[in-house]
C-alpha cells in the first residue's frame, strides 16, 4: 500500500480525501503543519507528498524529500508558483489539479463585486445593531458597465458568461485568443492599456509568471478610470500591493476585491483573531471601508472539494501504474509532453 502525507491539511481537506480514498485505498497521513526546511522530514518514509498552495517547495525542500525516499509531489491546487520546477526536474515527478470548479471560483469574484458594489457585508452588520439607514450604501448598475477581464481560460469564461447576464460589456486580454468563443459571447479582445483604460471593474484572472508579477502597479494604476473596482481571484502577486494602497488612498481605484494577498502564506488559512498582525501592509489594507479581503476561499465549494479529491487521488493513481501523468508539470517541457503524450518527462 502506498503511504502519502499531507502538508497543511485542514479539516475539509482530510474528510474530503478520506471519503474519496475509499475508492483507492492509499495509506494517508495528515499534517497541519506547512512544507518547508523545517518540516520536510515528515515526510521520511513516505512515497507521495502532498502540498498546497502556501507549501514551499524549494531545491532545498526536494533535495531533501528525494533523500526521503519520496518519488512524487501532488499538488491538490492547480497553481505551483511555490515549486521549484527546475530543482525538481530529473528528481521528483511534480501534478496537480488543473481545474476544480471554475464555476467556483468566477462566482466568489462576483460575489466581492456585489458586496463592494452594493454594501451588503455593512448592511448586514447595521440592521443587527437596529440601524435601518441606507446613508453611505449607494452602489451602481452592474448592467450596462464595462468589465475588463485578464486571462480568459476555463475561470475567465464562466465569469464571462455570469456578467454578460448582468447586462454588462466585456473585453478581455489574453495572450491566446478564443475567437469563435469571443463571437459566440459578443466579448472584445484587446490590449492591456485598452482593459484598463476603459473598464468601470476589472478582474485578474491569470496565472502568476514573470510576465504578470506586479502587472496591477503604478504605471497600470495610472492608465486606469478613475474609481474602477479591482478583483483578484488569481494569485496575490499580481498586483503591487503598495501601489493598490496608494491607489486607494488617491481615488484612482474606487474599491478592490482581494481572494489572494502577495504575502498570503504567512496568514491565509490560519486563525489570528487573537493576535495582532505583523504585517504592516496587510493591515493597512484592512483599514479601508472600501476593500474586501477573504482568506483565498474562492476555490471552497462541496463540488471543488471533490474534484480536488479524485483528480489528486487519480493522479497518484496514475504515476504508480506507470501510465502517461496528464497533470504532470516540468521544467523542460510541460505542453511538448503533453502534444506528445510521452509517457515521463525524463
Amino acid at each position: 500500500m502506498k503511504k502519502i502525507v499531507f502538508f497543511d491539511a485542514k479539516p475539509y481537506d482530510q474528510k474530503s480525501f478520506d471519503e474519496t480514498n475509499v475508492g483507492y485505498d492509499f495509506h494517508i497521513t495528515y499534517y497541519p503543519l506547512h512544507l518547508n526546511e523545517h518540516t520536510v522530514n515528515l515526510a521520511k518514509g513516505f512515497d507521495v507528498v502532498c502540498a498546497f498552495v502556501n507549501d514551499v517547495i524549494n531545491k532545498v525542500v526536494i533535495k531533501k524529500l528525494k533523500e526521503s525516499g519520496v518519488s512524487l509531489i501532488a499538488l491538490r491546487c492547480a497553481g505551483y508558483n511555490n515549486v521549484d520546477l527546475k530543482a525538481a526536474y530529473d528528481n521528483l515527478h511534480v501534478v496537480r489539479v488543473p481545474a476544480y470548479s471554475p464555476h467556483a471560483v468566477a462566482e466568489h469574484a462576483v460575489a466581492l463585486m456585489m458586496t463592494l458594489n452594493r454594501k451588503t457585508h455593512k448592511a448586514y452588520d447595521r440592521v443587527r445593531d437596529g440601524n435601518f439607514s441606507i446613508n453611505g450604501f449607494l452602489g451602481f448598475d452592474m448592467h450596462g458597465k464595462r468589465a475588463g477581464i485578464i486571462g480568459l481560460g476555463k475561470i475567465g469564461k464562466c465569469l464571462v458568461s455570469i456578467l454578460k447576464g448582468f447586462g454588462m460589456e466585456v473585453v478581455v486580454y489574453d495572450k491566446f485568443h478564443d475567437e469563435a468563443f469571443a463571437k459566440e459571447n459578443d466579448i472584445r479582445y484587446v490590449d492591456l492599456d485598452t482593459l484598463y483604460a476603459e473598464s468601470d471593474i476589472i478582474s485578474l484572472n491569470c496565472p502568476l509568471t514573470p510576465e504578470t508579477n506586479h502587472m496591477i502597479g503604478k504605471g497600470s494604476i495610472s492608465k486606469m478610470k478613475k474609481g474602477v473596482m479591482i478583483i483578484n481571484t488569481g494569485r496575490g502577486k499580481l498586483i503591487d500591493t503598495k501601489a493598490l494602497i496608494d491607489g486607494l488612498k488617491t481615488g484612482q481605484i474606487g474599491s478592490a476585491g482581494l481572494d489572494v494577498y502577495e504575502e498570503e502564506s504567512d496568514y491565509f488559512f490560519e486563525d489570528f483573531s487573537s493576535s495582532m498582525i505583523s504585517d504592516d501592509v496587510l493591515a493597512r489594507l484592512l483599514t479601508f471601508p472600501n476593500v474586501l479581503v477573504t482568506s483565498h476561499q474562492g476555490f471552497f465549494t462541496k463540488e471543488a472539494l471533490f474534484n480536488i479529491a479524485h483528480t489528486t487521488l487519480e493522479n497518484i493513481k496514475e504515476f504508480f501504474a506507470d501510465g502517461y501523468l496528464k497533470n504532470e508539470v516540468c521544467y523542460r517541457c510541460e505542453e511538448e509532453c503533453k502534444k506528445i503524450k510521452k509517457m515521463r518527462c525524463f
